[in-house]
């Protein structure tokens, strides 16, 4: 790397040419701004007294390798915005001599020497003749300006509205003035040695504070910088300008891609900071290319991620059932994205998903979320959650896979079931609930080959809120109206949609129904019950909250998974953990340890399906399911057996009644039965209440 403080314009006068990498974003400074601010410095630089110059920043850049005798071309790193910039201002200045006629003395510009010095190349033809080369429009509009052709249809606005703002400055000021304070602007200019400099490297110092870019930007530059130009302009045009066209609009949204993507392919553990997405990606992408084996299988792969991503976030490039489904869980949480990107890939990729078991996956991811929000249950830790089903299910028998791993969720965050569902529907206020109108939608939508447009429509009591009822509603509620308002006002049963709730404000019930456009004329179909009662009293709300209830049920459906094969991811899973164990680590007394390696050896012989755990403190038995647990004691052991004591038969008379203790120290498990092993000699006792243990645990 060679770094020397120069004049600006040193750079651009010879036989040279600055390429703005494909990678690079495209020109953004603005004319009042930037260019306002960069003329002012010109400005003062060519007033003050002496050789003072300004200094600008600086210019990094390295060889195309696309060079030849006499011609030299650049890939400029860093430095595109100021290039860019006073490459307009000279064009501005060249184009207002030669149209004012201005002449100055033999140090001062002519358009002749401006045009050759800093615009063009001016023994050079075609792809050569122009000192600086931008991105896609930029470029157009650019070479339009310097080779003094019309303005193209599809102009970039910045390059078009700042060389217009130069012109203006330049109508009020004397070009000699402005040249020479170009010819002040100084430079640290940096060349770069692409066999021993890194570009990344060099270009994330730059750029530490991560100010001027975006994150987008910064995976794009990491990505591409490295690659000879030819190869960054293919993959850009085949890869990376799709990716960055699924996004456009909606920038967040690509970083939040780079985020999730990053996290499903590493199956990352938790959720990276919108700031540290570059940084995770950095890291990520090595693993990824050794993977894949080459960039273009990597961007490949990124673009097709970027699709499923597009298609959820953004309902880009979906349609049908599949499009509505995915908007429908889009209404409801943005969460589970890495768990349907999976599945995206799980339907396309692997083909062990059809289109009709994809659409079942997202109404059953739907379904999850809409009841655990209905029961109340916690939502904090559903990024990890759905990241690890999008993990666990595998390439084949995709669907039943991922009902297993919602089945074998923990207790806090179990899928509920239709009994928990309907109860908390019938019991529940749900008005003030986040989900309410999504509820309401699918009621009134779902199943309907002609689905009703309610975008515009609102939340209606049809009880009203107002604490002060009017006398029809008094009435009709009877003495206790109070207290039935307040216990059924916010309940399912009567909430409705409407596009007249203003209208129907708290009017009677009879008016609600007659007035032009109430409940008698509605095509709601959430209101034909409603239309068809002539009093609304706790009786009708209830009657219709139980309906609805049921309806819901029906709708967002409860889990169904195959036991069998809920049982064979159990004992595998148990079977990973026995793997792992470690015996000689449970903490216990030499005689409990003697005992414990005499009973090990009998219990493995009740059943050869049975699966030994080494706890923490304790030694857990199951085949599949959990029927023994040994608790290692100072002179004893202990045996918990899963059993109800009074379906035991004991004629010994060994065992206790496990319950009548709130806690058993060092147990893992629960389970009804105790009895204590005091030597080897007493393991041939409890053999026979552990086989009834096991027995009961397989049925």
């Amino acid at each position: 790397m060679k770094a020397i403080d120069r004049p600006l314009p040193h750079i651009l006068n010879g036989a040279s040419q600055f390429v703005i990498p494909v990678f690079q974003r495209d020109y953004t400074w603005q004319a009042e701004s930037q260019c306002a601010q960069l003329w002012r410095d010109i400005i003062g630089a060519s007033r003050t007294k002496g050789e003072q110059g300004h200094f600008l920043g600086s210019i990094v850049y390295i060889p195309t390798g696309d060079n030849a005798a006499g011609f030299t071309q650049w890939l400029l790193i860093d430095g595109q915005q100021r290039l860019t910039t006073i490459i307009l201002l000279m064009a501005a200045l060249r184009d207002h001599i030669e149209e004012t006629g201005w002449t100055g003395g033999e140090q001062d510009p002519t358009a002749k020497r401006i045009d050759a010095y800093f615009l063009r190349n001016v023994h050079e033809e075609g792809s050569r003749a122009l000192k600086l080369v931008l991105r896609r429009h930029d470029q157009e509009t650019l070479a339009a300006i310097l080779n003094k052709q019309a303005t193209p249809q599809e102009r970039s606005e910045n390059i078009s509205e700042n060389y217009a703002f130069f012109r203006e400055q330049l109508e009020k000021t004397d070009p000699s003035d402005v040249y020479r304070g170009i010819g002040r602007l100084l430079i640290v200019d940096v060349s770069l040695d692409r066999l021993l400099d890194d570009p990344q490297l060099i270009f994330e110092s730059l750029n530490s504070t991560g100010v001027d870019l975006s994150q987008s930007d910064l995976i794009r530059n990491f990505i591409l910088m490295r690659l000879p130009e030819k190869q960054q302009t293919a993959l850009y045009d085949t890869y990376w300008s799709k990716i960055e066209a699924l996004f456009r609009g909606s920038e967040w949204t690509f970083d939040a891609f780079a985020r999730d993507y990053v996290a499903l392919m590493s199956k990352a553990s938790k959720q990276e900071k919108s700031s540290e997405i570059y940084y995770a990606f950095r890291s990520f992408f090595p693993q990824l290319k050794e993977r894949l084996g080459s960039f273009e299988a990597c961007l490949e792969h990124m673009l097709r991620f970027a699709q499923y991503h597009a298609a959820f976030s953004l309902g880009r490039g979906v349609t049908g059932d599949r499009a509505r489904q995915l908007a429908k869980l889009r209404q409801l949480v943005d969460v589970p994205v890495l768990l349907v990107m999976q599945l995206f890939d799980r339907r396309d990729e692997t083909t062990s998903l059809t289109d009709d078991e994809f659409i079942e996956a997202i109404a059953l991811i739907e379904s999850y979320v809409l009841r655990r929000a209905i029961c109340g249950y916690q939502t904090r830790g559903y990024w990890q959650i759905f990241a690890n089903l999008a993990y666990s299910i595998g390439t084949e028998d995709v669907l039943a896979k991922l009902k297993v791993a919602f089945a074998r969720l923990r207790d806090s965050y179990r899928f509920p079931t239709d009994e928990e569902f309907r109860r908390a529907l019938r019991e529940n206020d749900v008005y003030g609930l986040r989900v309410c109108r999504h509820l309401l939608e699918g009621l009134e939508n779902h199943g309907s080959k002609e689905p009703s447009d309610i975008s515009a429509y609102s939340i209606e009591h049809i009880l009203p809120q107002n604490e002060r009822l009017r006398a029809e509603w008094r009435q009709m509620l009877g003495d206790d109206w109070k207290a039935i308002q307040k216990t059924w006002l916010h309940r399912l049963g009567n909430l409705t949609l409407t596009g007249y709730n203003s209208k129907y404000s708290d009017r009677s019930f009879e008016d609600k129904k007659t007035i032009a456009g109430g409940f008698s004329e509605s095509s709601v179909r959430l209101n034909k019950y409603v239309r068809e009662r002539s009093s609304w009293t706790a009786q009708e709300i209830e009657t219709r909250t139980r309906h609805m209830a049921d309806r819901a049920s029906g709708i967002w459906k409860a889990l169904a998974v195959d036991k069998q094969l809920l049982d064979a991811e159990n004992q595998a899973e148990k079977q990973a953990l026995a793997a792992r164990g470690d015996f000689q680590s449970i903490p216990m007394s030499e005689e409990a340890r003697i005992i414990v390696e005499a009973l090990r050896t009998k219990i493995l012989e009740v059943d050869d399906d049975v699966i030994e755990l080494a706890e923490k403190k304790s030694i857990s038995y199951h085949a599949p399911n959990f029927f023994l647990e040994v608790l290692p004691r100072r002179y004893r052991v202990g045996l918990l057996l899963a059993l109800d004591f009074d379906e035991l038969d004991d004629p010994l008379g060994l065992a206790q009644d496990a319950t009548q203790w709130k806690f058993l120290v060092n147990a893992s498990h629960e389970g009804g039965v105790l009895l204590n092993v005091s030597s080897v000699a007493d393991i041939e006792n409890a053999i026979p209440l552990i086989r009834q243990a096991h027995a009961a645990s397989e049925d």
